[in-house]
């Protein structure tokens, strides 16, 4: 996944780019499958992109990703050489955008939040276990195999003496087993930090490996009542627990700008249209919230060349020329990143899929304030 800071060096580029934000490979038949790579090339033209991008990003578009169905692209390409080429998991989050301006569409990179979300799956076994170092909807960045001691007897058997001695021998070996488990798990955390920490596999395992971790991973473990381990287990608890644990990782983060943003009397935060504007215009945000459904409003703010970057309009660009008119949201989070802040796009979520969605307006825009509004920096 692209990161903050290369999206904001290809945004520092001159344009113009041509891009194209499509729906990724699916199991459609590949008649079904050329024909969309043909869509993509023609409408490329026809939007005025140079054929050398065209042909590019119509190339990329025919590269398989490994993800699964859905998912969507985002591609973007100047002077003929791709510069990014993104899969994102998951249908395409509004309609298809493609190409050729001076300053290419970001928001559909921006609302890939779940991707850019690390985070740990331990399955643990009382012999051997696996960590993987994970993000939603991709292939495991890291998988790492823990092979422990496997020597130890059943706590079954003949009673007595050497029944209870063997019990203590198998507990002190799956003890040992979950303190190696304990290790790699700290390293890898120390290595990726993860927001979260899933931990599944046989309960007797999962009991000595959080007693096994230090306080920093333990806080941010998740335990999971399912024997994942074990071939051919149902994985459907474990992965209810990632989609709940990311969900509500990207709830946490939102309610986070907007209570920071009206401490103080909300004199630590911009909220609306124009305050956001004048905060922008001054590199004051350090946070910028928007509401995906600014996308669908249909108004358009100047995207100028130089600092303020953003203005409603030509009389508030100073000495700075003006780009594009571009909608709205694109506009403000352009300026957001930048100036160095960051920017969230809020989703619409429901708790249950076939609940009826409303068409209530989109919220205001709200920034957290690097310095408040009556403090000099």
């Amino acid at each position: 996944m692209i990161g903050r800071e290369e999206l904001t060096a290809l945004l520092e580029r001159p344009g113009p780019w041509t891009y194209a934000y499509v729906d990724g490979q699916g199991a459609e038949p590949q008649v079904v499958e050329e024909s969309r790579r043909e869509s993509v090339r023609r409408r490329l033209s026809e939007s005025g992109a140079p054929e050398a991008d065209a042909e590019a990003l119509a190339a990329a578009v025919e590269t398989g990703t490994g993800l699964p169905a859905p998912s969507s692209r985002y591609l973007l390409a100047a002077d003929g050489e791709v510069a990014v080429n993104e899969t994102v998991p998951g249908p395409r989050r509004g309609p298809e955008l493609i190409g050729h301006a001076p300053i290419p569409p970001v928001l559909p990179l921006l609302r890939d939040r779940e991707g850019g979300i690390r985070y740990l799956v331990v399955e643990a076994g009382r012999g051997d276990a696996v960590v993987t170092v994970e993000r939603a909807g991709r292939k495991p960045d890291v998988t790492t195999r823990v092979e422990g001691r496997t020597d130890a007897l059943p706590k079954v058997g003949a009673g007595g003496r050497s029944h209870s001695q063997y019990q203590r021998t198998s507990e002190e070996i799956w003890k040992h087993n979950q303190e190696d488990l304990a290790a790699v798990v700290e390293r890898l955390a120390r290595r990726h930090s993860p927001r979260f920490v899933i931990v599944a596999g046989d309960v007797r395992a999962r009991q000595l490996l959080l007693d096994q971790l230090g306080d920093a991973v333990r806080e941010l473990a998740i335990e999971v009542d399912a024997h994942t381990h074990a071939a051919g287990a149902d994985r459907t608890a474990l992965e209810d627990a990632v989609a709940a644990a990311l969900d509500e990782h990207l709830r946490s983060a939102e309610d986070e700008i907007a209570d920071d943003a009206a401490t103080d009397s909300g004199r630590s935060g911009a909220r609306g249209l124009h305050e956001v504007i004048e905060a922008l215009r001054q590199a004051r945000v350090d946070r910028l919230l928007l509401d995906a459904r600014m996308l669908g409003s249909g108004r358009t703010l100047d995207a100028l060349d130089d600092s303020p970057w953003v203005a409603a309009d030509a009389e508030g660009s100073l000495n700075a020329g003006i780009v594009a008119r571009i909608p709205e949201a694109e506009a403000l989070a352009r300026a957001a990143l930048l100036t160095g802040a960051d920017v969230v796009v809020a989703e619409d979520r429901y708790d249950d899929e076939s609940e009826a969605r409303d068409d209530h307006p989109a919220e205001d825009p709200v920034a957290v304030l690097r310095w408040g509004k009556e403090s000099a920096p």
